[in-house]
């Protein structure tokens, strides 16, 4: 091997090829495939009572409300709207079905320019089509409420008062036959998790037989900010105790339709930084499905199994939905797996120390951008000998450069001859121009997980750091950080020497400038990581080179 550097910018290359095959293979987009035709209308609901598992719930076509049907968007935005609001959420539930059809999340600007101007994960219209369903299904079209019939509430405004620990929002539902419907969806101070309550009072002279439903329903998502060199997972996921987590991408739910039987899982649509997840009760055995409307539309959800209802009694089904930002302590405290939506991919199990770790140090520094920089010196520390061991390698090769260089004139075009005269010389100076490989190879892994730590926190969404870097997840309007990060890759690069090869010497003096260009589009936290790592590569270099380099001095004497 001619130079030691070009195992450095192998191993480089690796590192950005496992990251664009991770986004390809977990966030990849793929073109849209042609429309699928919309399933027959099912009637308000499948049919429940035999022994059979019912059709999936799908979204009927819409009855006529004074007038033509309608489209379930428009029948949604026509139907009146209770507004709930609590410390974190505020929230609209369209008396159509019950459906939480808005929410708003409280503590998450849109931007920092637009602090006023909260995010708004549900949405009943498009573009970004997004809202969480529930209902129930009974023994005929008619006998139970599905998302589409219409409730009533004694109020279409609640608001979570002072001193006040949690807020009940009551809907009901009657028919003719004596069935009566209550569901009520209880919110609660400081949570993003919703209690919901369907119960059903059976006043008729017979039995009735019911299950229910919930579901989430949604489009792709269309981000105009979004960056072209970040692309994050959106799509349906479901967790079960068997498969763990379990992604279901959009194309995948076109291909085929979800028919499981869980206990003790759930069910959620995710997005960068966000999610929303129906968590039906711990022990339960429930039918998680998806389903696919008009092409574009995309369901995922469970049912529970069938329940008799006796004449005269009642029962309750009950659900928890989260709405929310993706706070790995808290998804972890409310089910099992949740917080695996924070989405690290295959290096989860080293990724989640790091997060740990990072929230440790923020904890005591107070600022996002200085705990990105203290945990970079503490991973560098970590590695230290490592990365000594491969500087040490560096070094010794650099001694080499001017006896390789005279073999490269002796030898000429003579490859054959070239190598075993250079094999000769490591083998004489006992060097071994693959010791500086292994210790990069094990890091890579951490690199990696560190990198997608940085990318799926939402603590650092809209962290600020210092001065201009008002923003950690969004790139640097002024280019700064790039900029530094490119001069220490360019100082990096004169600390060992130029290749023999004129080409290799070309592309080792190009990095820095791809570098810089391709990481001005990467969000500040991420370049401030590899600046700072660069940084300190840049001093332990420079002071193992510098022992090295004293060292070949002595022995000359």
């Amino acid at each position: 091997m001619e130079n030691i550097r070009l195992v450095l910018v192998v191993s480089l290359a690796a590192v950005l090829l496992l990251i664009y095959q991770a986004w390809m293979h977990d966030y990849g987009q793929v073109p849209k495939e042609a429309a699928m035709s919309r399933s027959a209308p099912t009637g308000t609901s499948a049919q429940v009572g035999t022994p059979e598992v019912p059709a999936v719930p799908t979204t009927p076509a819409t009855p006529e409300i004074g007038g033509p049907a309608v489209t379930e968007t428009a029948a949604l935005s026509q139907a009146p709207v209770i507004t709930v609001e609590t410390d974190v959420l505020r929230v609209e539930i369209s008396t159509k079905g019950g459906t939480i059809s808005s929410a708003w999340l409280l503590d998450y600007p849109i931007s920092p320019e637009q602090r006023d101007d909260k995010f708004r994960l549900l949405k009943p219209d498009a573009p970004n089509y997004f809202v969480a369903q529930s209902g129930l299904i009974g023994q005929t079209p008619s006998a139970l409420p599905n998302h589409d019939a219409i409730f009533s509430s004694e109020s279409l405004h609640y608001t979570l008062g002072e001193g006040q620990s949690t807020l009940p929002v009551e809907l009901y539902w009657t028919d003719a036959a004596g069935v009566k419907v209550k569901k009520t969806l209880r919110f609660s101070r400081g949570s993003y998790v919703v209690e919901t309550r369907q119960e059903v009072t059976n006043a008729t002279a017979q039995p009735l037989t019911a299950r229910d439903y919930a579901q989430l329903q949604r489009t792709e998502l269309q981000d105009p900010n979004a960056s072209r060199f970040v692309s994050t997972y959106t799509g349906g996921v479901y967790y079960s105790p068997q498969d763990k987590y379990k992604k279901i991408a959009f194309k995948d739910m076109q291909s085929q339709k979800l028919d499981r039987q869980v206990t003790d899982g759930w069910v959620a649509m995710i997005q960068h930084y966000f999610l929303a997840a129906w968590i039906p009760p711990r022990g339960a055995e429930e039918t998680f499905y998806t389903n696919v409307l008009d092409g574009d539309r995309f369901i995922i959800g469970k049912f529970s199994p069938a329940v008799s209802i006796p004449a005269g009694a009642s029962h309750a089904f009950t659900n928890q939905i989260f709405v929310g930002p993706k706070l790995q302590d808290a998804l972890a405290a409310i089910a099992p797996g949740l917080e695996l939506t924070v989405d690290y991919g295959w290096l989860t199990v080293i990724a989640q120390p790091i997060h740990w770790l990072l929230d440790m140090i923020y904890s005591v520094v107070g600022n996002w951008g200085w705990a990105i920089i203290v945990l970079t010196i503490i991973i560098k520390l970590a590695f230290y000998k490592l990365s000594e061991a491969s500087y040490k390698s560096m070094a010794n090769m650099r001694q080499m450069t001017p006896r390789m260089q005279a073999l490269k004139d002796r030898y000429g075009d003579d490859k054959e001859r070239l190598n075993q005269a250079m094999m000769e010389l490591y083998k004489t100076e006992k060097i071994n121009p693959l010791g500086g490989c292994l210790p990069i190879v094990v890091q890579i892994p951490v690199f990696i997980a560190l990198y997608w730590v940085l990318l799926e926190s939402v603590e650092l969404r809209q962290a600020p750091f210092i001065l201009w870097i008002d923003n950690l997840s969004a790139p640097d309007r002024y280019y700064v950080l790039p900029l530094l990060m490119g001069i220490s890759m360019f100082v990096q690069s004169k600390l060992n020497p130029a290749p023999p090869d004129p080409m290799q010497a070309k592309i080792m003096m190009s990095l820095p400038i791809v570098f810089t260009v391709f990481f001005a589009f990467f969000p500040s936290g991420l370049v401030l990581y590899w600046t700072v790592n660069n940084t300190l590569s840049i001093a332990q270099q420079w002071h193992i080179t510098r022992n090295a380099d004293k060292a070949a001095a002595r022995r000359k004497r």
